[in-house]
This record gives structure tokens, C-alpha cells and sequence, in this order.
């Protein structure tokens, strides 16, 4: 297949300020794509990655500010997207708080967090994105999972992020069945670690972090033109971990 080419296109990557989402928003740029980057509270930094993503060569790159988990606020910034860059026709989830400690040790408020900001932030991000993509019966929606969790991963540490991934996973096979006649493919990515993670676990795969590029490439595929019959799918890219747990 032919390098990814999304020229006359706009994608909106949810917490691209920094870290993993800068990095899949400059790889959109990278091909062409005008992007819309998302942030919450990290203004300086949005402007920053949209300033690069210009540098790169993008058509138009804005910030877009926005608490996911809340629909109003969602609304605002699809529609300060669509004002400046045109209808989003890509959209990446990749918002999704992480609480590394023992579930029994979270609060009630630390489980709301993590399920409102990867599942129900997906949920609101994709149901808003889905009117312009129907219209223009064209669109790219993938999610951002965590590897093994439709295996059904289980540890003490970190429950309620495996289970709210897990809910990502079912979200966007049902997505992708809902959509099916409407020229939109939905499918998800699913890293174990990554180069921008704090701590390098010992049981990483091939000795090393897992890169943006390495997340990028199986993004930008999902984005093709040629990939209009792959939906549905999750791509786990963890150089072959499977957990213990699992």
C-alpha cells in the first residue's frame, strides 16, 4: 500500500498536547492532514505542538480546548475545530487518566475519573464527530486501547483503567458494526509501553519502549483511503507481551 496521504483532510486528536497524542497529531501532520489540537488544561503546550505541526507542513493547525467527559464542552471545541479547519474527518481518542495503584486503595471520585475520561470521553468525542462524517459519508475514528485488556486483563494495580480500556474495545466494535453503511471505519490501537511512560517495566517486550511511530504507523493505515474495509479491528502494539495476569 501507498505511504498515507490525508491531504484535504482534518483530524482532531484528543490530549495532543503532549506526550503519545503530540505525537500521533505531528505524525496526521506528517501526511498531509490539517490538525485540531485537543487539550484541557495544557494551553502552552497545545500551541506549541500546533505550531510544529505547521512547521511540518500541515495545512492549518488550531487548539481546541475541552473537558471530554462533559458533552457541552465537547461541542465547543468540535465546533471551534470545524470553524477554522473544515468538518474533522479523522478523529483519535487518546485522552485517558491512569491511576497506578491498588484498586482497593482508589477513591470513588479516582474510579469515576478514569471510566468518564478513556471510556465515556471516547464515547462523547465519537457521538459528536459522527453527524459531519455521516454527511460526507467519510470518516476515520480510532481509539486508543491498552494491550490485552479484550483478554480480559485482571491485576490488583491499575482495575479500573483495564476495565474502562476493556469498555473501549466493545465500544468500538460496536461503533464499527453501527457505522458500517455510512463510509466511517472505527478500530482501536492498544500500546503496552511507551517511550513517553515514566517507568520502564522489566518484562517489556524486545528489550525497549514501544515509539510514537511505532503507535503512528498502525494509526495512519487505519486513516488510509485503502484501509475502507478494515473496521472494527484492535491492533495491540506491544511487541508480544502477554501478561502473567492474562
Amino acid at each position: 500500500m501507498s505511504e498515507t496521504d490525508l491531504s484535504g483532510r482534518t483530524a482532531l486528536v484528543t490530549g495532543s498536547a503532549k506526550g503519545v497524542g503530540r505525537g500521533i497529531a505531528l505524525s496526521l501532520a506528517d501526511a498531509g492532514a490539517s490538525v485540531a489540537v485537543h487539550y484541557h488544561g495544557s494551553e502552552v503546550e497545545a500551541e506549541a505542538t500546533a505550531a510544529e505541526a505547521r512547521e511540518r507542513g500541515a495545512p492549518g493547525a488550531s487548539t481546541v480546548q475541552a473537558d471530554v467527559t462533559d458533552p457541552e464542552s465537547v461541542d465547543t471545541a468540535f465546533a471551534a475545530a470545524e470553524d477554522d479547519l473544515g468538518t474533522v474527518d479523522v478523529l483519535v481518542n487518546n485522552v485517558g487518566d491512569f491511576q497506578p495503584t491498588h484498586w482497593a486503595e482508589q477513591s470513588i471520585a479516582d474510579w469515576r475519573r478514569v471510566y468518564e475520561t478513556n471510556l465515556i470521553g471516547t464515547m462523547c468525542c465519537a457521538r459528536r464527530a459522527l453527524p459531519g462524517m455521516r454527511e460526507q459519508e467519510w470518516g476515520r475514528i480510532v481509539n486508543v486501547g491498552y494491550s490485552s485488556s479484550e483478554k480480559g486483563l485482571v491485576a490488583p494495580k491499575n482495575f479500573p483503567y483495564f476495565a474502562a480500556k476493556t469498555g473501549v474495545i466493545m465500544f468500538t466494535r460496536m461503533l464499527a458494526a453501527d457505522t458500517q453503511s455510512d463510509g466511517i471505519t472505527v478500530n482501536a490501537v492498544s500500546p503496552y509501553v511507551v517511550e513517553t511512560s515514566d517507568e520502564f517495566p522489566a518484562d517489556a517486550p524486545r528489550g525497549r519502549w514501544a515509539t510514537i511511530d511505532d503507535l503512528a504507523q498502525v494509526i495512519r493505515f487505519f486513516c488510509d483511503e485503502g484501509s475502507e474495509y478494515v473496521s472494527g479491528e484492535n491492533v495491540e502494539v506491544d511487541g508480544g507481551w502477554l501478561p502473567e495476569s492474562v
